[in-house]
């Protein structure tokens, strides 16, 4: 760096070849990174904007997606999923509820357990969702050699924590 080079913030530095952490960053793989972030912000971007129309967010998506996905999972395995606090998943839910996506029943064998199920309006709601998303993916793929599909869901199973994979096999999410 040059001498004169006030470094304000993170943003001000530079990569510039006398920059320490060079090494660092010409091992990590950036392009993937940088892919993975705009195929991200593309996938959720019609979902985002649905879901604002309700005054949600993406937490609300996620609560739905998992509730449509597993109808009568019970609140302390969403938590467990979500990996959020009681509190955060407290606010969300009773915003679905109030508006009639999800509901709450109480478990039979065991009534201290909330259930919880999509109503047919949550249903309906998960579907508009999770349908742009679901053609994003499809048309993807299907500009891939067929024995692809198998290799990115390997990829996606690998940047998992191991430690949700049995969730996920759970879920029939990952197979194996």
């Amino acid at each position: 760096m040059t001498a004169n080079k006030i470094n304000v913030n993170k943003a001000d530095i530079n990569s510039d070849s006398d920059h320490p952490s060079k090494d660092i960053m010409d091992a990590m793989p950036l392009d993937l990174m940088g892919l993975l972030f705009f195929a991200y912000r593309d996938f959720v971007h019609e979902a985002d904007a649905l879901l604002s129309r309700q005054g949600f967010g993406r937490a609300h998506h996620r609560v739905l997606y998992f509730v449509n996905l597993r109808p009568g999972m019970t609140v302390a395995d969403l938590l467990d999923l979500l990996k959020i606090t009681k509190q955060s998943l407290a606010r969300v839910l009773r915003q679905l509820i109030d508006n009639g996506y999800i509901e709450q029943k109480m478990g039979q064998k065991d009534r201290r357990k909330r259930l919880l199920f999509p109503t047919a309006k949550g249903a309906e709601f998960f579907t508009a969702l999770s349908a742009n998303q679901s053609q994003r993916m499809r048309e993807a793929l299907d500009k891939l050699p067929p024995e692809t599909k198998e290799t990115v869901a390997r990829f996606f199973v690998e940047m998992i924590d191991p430690e949700d994979h049995s969730k996920l096999k759970n879920l029939n999410i990952i197979q194996n």
